[in-house]
């Protein structure tokens, strides 16, 4: 045969940390991975700040998103997994990465770029009061928190500093900045523990420093000692003296992550020791980076230059590791150059012993900041396969169709197709789930599965799981027995038994909360992963089907839509890491609560999923022989939905979807687009007695589900008008 088959995967790459050495060499994984190896990146947050930018965001120079490196996106451009979670060890015996919030994950190379902490966070009170400069994104949401404050009370704020080297008084200079261009100066005080700042600066520098500190009416106070921090401020010195400040900052050097100590890494001040490879000292297959890694060979200060220079080394370096070639050595420079921002559009140079300065030297750190953020800004092009000259007619439309398949229920076959696939003396149904009766008892039986939309096999098992789940919950069900059905894609041995570890405990922690298990299935392999799940559920009363609902019935729904959307955008790296992050989180939440408190009202239910709201609302309106009016703004969407369709950002199964719109009366526009838009794990929509309403929604709140009332049931055919 001469079809091109995916290579298997046999060697797992584990980036511990989103810094700016991982960012780089994920971009570069992109341009060019190495076969056989996939990457996992693990981080806590969707977005990674790039730290030369943050005194221009604070001073109001730049937006937050101006300076976030959007790791969910760089992911899927690298083609590896991002699994947002906290790492708290690492067993170098068993090779696995503890998480905070997951079970701990496998790797064959692991390397670490998770940055650093400022020090003094473990002073009284500073858990409660002290705001550290580092992890920048903290920082960040905490400064924006504040100015908001600022923005509403009209009050100047007091602020303490603790630290004065170059990277507090940059923060000092761009706060006073900010607030004086707010017309609310506020009172910022620098506290130095040593009897003179910015020691590692040039003294010409520290001169030009001085004075625009001043200029700023930003006071210094050296060679104290900070005892404790309260919600009034800093108490200094023996006497404890007390600093007035509603928002003390950290900026007091760099401390490494605490639980690095309890791994059985060569440590150096509790830094990862690494060799001249950026390889650890004692520990084969693990390698470091960035501010949390110490050069033996050659030390060096904590900066990103460094960081950002060792990415080329790191790339080549994994690489050999993963494919058994020599490493590279990295040779640090001795001397980095400093461009340090004074707040305003200015900045001071320091090497060398020069001191340069003005608007043209921000100018010239602005061009660098922007060209290092702009390889992360545009989306790589997917690559479409190249058909042969001679191929069957009707291949090229197809293919130009399915370059951007959708994962999840986007890839579902469309409802005119599948209607008319059981048209044909099947005596199928498009009830949820098929109702058994026995012995006078009655349960249900449904079967689902999802093609994988994310490269993470345990989010995929959860939300497979979710979404399988949808159908029991439909019929006012409750599960009973699961069966999985899986397909792996190609995969060395040890490799297969990992990703089915991964998915077990991904679909088992979601079954277990419902409390039920998974009691056995089948698994094979293919191209691609697919994950499902076959259930029964017990039934304690009738089934609630798509027949029943009556006019002047309330419609109810219990999540947001815009999981296509989202999903089709992140897949061509057009979606906000963080909404596409938010949009996840719904769809793995359960609805068992929300089925079981619609059992008590709803004369009609189903799931919304891969149809959309409106093909899932024709079910009900066509078995129950009614009419329906939407209230087209208060239908919920998730974050970001609504300017991805504004956009025209559609799921490769919203046109199938859409021909549903020649049913029903509406202006079109984006937001009613998205009734149409495939849902994966989607909301409940029920049908309630009108004077069921008030008590269903304060059962809701009881209970802490959310729930939305979209519109109404009315007599006459079956019709969708949208309001």
């Amino acid at each position: 045969m001469n079809a091109a088959r995916p290579l298997p995967i046999t060697r797992n790459l584990v980036l511990l940390g989103g810094g700016h050495a991982h960012a780089l060499v994920l971009k570069k994984w992109a341009m060019a991975p190495l076969p056989g190896a996939q990457v996992t990146l693990v981080d806590p947050n969707p977005k990674a700040p790039y730290t030369g930018m943050l005194p221009g965001y604070v001073a109001g120079h730049y937006q937050r998103r101006d300076l976030d490196i959007d790791l969910v996106r760089l992911a899927r451009e690298a083609g590896a997994r991002l699994i947002m979670d906290r790492a708290i060890g690492i067993d170098t015996a068993s090779q696995r990465v503890q998480l905070q919030s997951r079970p701990a994950i496998a790797y064959d190379t692991l390397s670490v770029d998770i940055g650093i902490t400022s020090k003094l966070t473990e002073l009284p009170g500073a858990a409660a009061h002290l705001v550290p400069a580092k992890p920048l994104g903290a920082f960040a949401q905490a400064w924006t928190r504040l100015v908001q404050q600022v923005h509403e009370t009209q009050v100047p704020p007091k602020i303490a500093i603790l630290g004065a080297g170059v990277g507090g008084v940059e923060v000092a200079l761009a706060m006073a900045y900010r607030l004086e261009a707010m017309d609310l100066p506020g009172k910022i005080v620098l506290i130095e523990a040593g009897e003179t700042i910015l020691r590692e600066t040039d003294a010409g520098v520290r001169r030009k420093l001085h004075a625009e500190l001043a200029r700023a009416q930003v006071d210094i106070l050296s060679d104290m000692t900070v005892t404790r921090i309260t919600a009034d401020g800093v108490l200094i010195g023996g006497e404890e003296r007390l600093i007035p400040a509603s928002f003390v900052v950290s900026a007091a050097g760099a401390a490494p992550q605490a639980w690095l100590t309890e791994t059985a890494l060569d440590l150096d001040h509790d830094y990862i020791a690494v060799d001249e490879t950026l390889r650890s000292t004692n520990t084969p297959h693990v390698f470091a980076a960035g501010d949390c890694a110490h050069l033996v060979h050659a030390p060096r200060p904590k900066a990103g230059v460094f960081a950002v220079r060792q990415a080329p080394v790191l790339f080549d370096n994994l690489r050999a590791d993963l494919s058994g070639r020599p490493l590279r050595k990295f040779s640090p420079q001795l001397s980095y150059l400093k461009l340090i921002s004074t707040g305003r559009k200015s900045a001071i140079t320091d090497k060398w012993g020069i001191g340069l300065s003005g608007a043209w030297v921000w100018r010239w750190k602005d061009r660098i900041d922007q060209r290092f953020m702009d390889q992360f800004r545009e989306p790589m092009e997917m690559q479409v396969p190249t058909l042969p000259d001679l191929h069957a007619a009707g291949l090229d439309q197809l293919l130009n169709a399915h370059a951007h398949q959708c994962g999840g229920c986007g890839a579902k076959v469309a409802q005119s197709t599948l209607s008319e696939g059981l048209g044909h003396g099947s005596g199928a149904s498009l009830e949820d789930a098929a109702v058994i009766e026995r012995d006078g008892k009655a349960q249900v039986f449904s079967t689902d599965h999802l093609r994988a939309f994310n490269a993470d096999p345990y989010m995929v098992a959860k939300a497979a799981a979710v979404h399988a789940l949808g159908d029991v919950w439909a019929m006012g069900a409750v599960p009973e027995a699961v069966l999985a059905q899986i397909i792996l894609p190609p995969l060395s041995p040890d490799k297969q038994a990992l990703m089915i570890e991964e998915i077990m405990a991904g679909a088992g922690e979601v079954f277990s909360a419902c409390g039920t298990k998974i009691a056995g299935g089948h698994t094979s392999m293919g191209a691609e992963l697919t994950v499902g799940f076959s259930i029964t559920g017990r039934l304690d009363g009738p089934a609630i089907t798509h027949k029943g609902a009556q006019p002047g019935d309330v419609l109810m729904l219990t999540k947001p839509i815009g999981t296509g959307t989202l999903l089709a955008a992140e897949m061509r790296q057009l979606a906000d890491g963080a909404d596409y992050q938010a949009a996840l989180e719904v769809m793995c939440r359960p609805q068992a609560t929300a089925s079981q408190l619609l059992s008590a009202h709803a004369t009609a239910l189903t799931d919304v999923t891969g149809f959309g709201l409106a093909g899932h609302l024709f079910n009900i309106l066509d078995a129950s022989g009614v009419s329906a009016r939407l209230d087209l703004q208060a239908i919920p969407l998730l974050d970001g939905a609504l300017s991805l369709a504004e956009r025209d950002v559609r799921s490769t199964l919203w046109p199938a979807n859409f021909a549903q719109s020649a049913r029903m009366t509406m202006t079109q526009s984006a937001r009613s687009d998205l009734l149409f838009d495939p849902q994966t794990c989607g909301g409940l929509l029920a049908a309630i007695p009108a004077k069921a309403e008030a008590e269903l929604i304060a059962a809701f709140q009881s209970a802490g589900e959310p729930i939305w009332k979209i519109g109404d049931i009315s007599a006459g055919d079956p019709h969708i008008l949208v309001e």
